[in-house]
């Protein structure tokens, strides 16, 4: 199997059991990465939020943004997803609404960033016509790195071509690697029978994992998420849930409060954030009217962060 060299830094998110970790976890800041878009919103960069309590958000370094994008097909950044590796903060993101490459760059404050790659995981995979949603996940059993997306690949998944807007017919993707310098060719990684994006792993409050989709089916309308049980990172994956969310919504990004777990969702019809609480995966509770977020605050990703790093943003 060929390898192709991508030249990208250590990092990836690292899923743990580890109950002593997650409680000192659950006690640091919990930090919104996102974007805004508007005129020059998609290029002006990485924006962060932080909240102690998981539903009031306030607006870091004044709203200001703390990373722009110079890379990619429109050096555009989407959808960053920011995670951290054990030593330093990585950040992938969307780069363009058509080509094959994702957005990397790494930072040990959040404000400083180290120069920005473009990661053309796509490039040898013919007719692919998008890259979306980015998002990395350390698999425990074999110690290697999955990087993952959305992607539309022109002749493939047939039966269900059009059901999509602007014919793109999505399905998640990724590629693995051990060392951040070769990566694997990029293969499909989940194919429910529908188009669909916006992949996102999380633990659920047992602490089994579980991704998180939407589905991206305009006719009939659907547009909404479900999740699946997965044995690893890479499968097998159980049956899907009925939709946890109304319709017309993306972006999920979920975090542990207390005893329970939250998924966070984009309204983006609307300009507005909405929630579902869980304790068991199976039965969700709508909590959006209790969300303050962000002005104009657009699809993101959530991590702890110690208090003294979120301070020294300001």
């Amino acid at each position: 199997m060929r390898r192709r060299d991508f030249a990208l830094g250590l990092g990836a998110l690292a899923l743990t059991s580890c109950a002593t970790r997650r409680m000192a976890q659950d006690k640091d800041p919990l930090v919104f990465a996102y974007f805004t878009t508007g005129l020059t919103g998609e290029a002006d960069g990485l924006k962060l939020a932080v909240s102690d309590d998981g539903f009031a958000f306030r607006p870091l370094a004044g709203g200001r943004s703390l990373l722009v994008p110079q890379v990619g097909e429109k050096k555009l950044l989407r959808d960053p997803f920011l995670f951290h590796d054990g030593r330093t903060y990585h950040l992938l993101w969307t780069t363009a609404w058509k080509g094959v490459t994702i957005g990397h760059a790494t930072s040990a404050d959040l404000v400083h960033w180290s120069a920005q790659r473009a990661i053309p995981v796509m490039a040898d995979v013919p007719g692919a016509r998008n890259c979306w949603a980015p998002e990395a996940i350390r698999d425990p059993r074999t110690g290697r790195y999955d990087i993952f997306w959305s992607s539309t690949v022109t002749g493939r998944f047939t039966e269900t071509a059009g059901t999509s807007e602007s014919a793109y017919n999505h399905r998640l993707w990724y590629s693995s690697t051990t060392d951040f310098e070769t990566f694997a060719p990029a293969q499909p990684l989940y194919d429910p029978g529908f188009s669909v994006i916006d992949g996102s792993f999380t633990r659920g409050p047992a602490g089994d994992l579980w991704l998180v989709v939407k589905d991206e089916t305009v006719d009939p309308p659907r547009k909404w998420l479900q999740v699946a049980k997965a044995d690893s990172p890479t499968g097998p994956f159980g049956p899907l849930s009925p939709p946890f969310s109304p319709a017309w919504v993306e972006g999920p990004m979920t975090a542990r409060i207390g005893d329970a777990l939250l998924c966070y969702y984009d309204i983006y019809k609307e300009g507005r954030w909405g929630a579902a609480m869980t304790r068991d995966m199976m039965r969700w509770t709508d909590v959006s009217a209790r969300l303050a977020m962000p002005t104009g605050a657009r699809h993101g990703s959530l991590l702890r962060i110690p208090r003294a790093l979120v301070d020294a943003i300001g």
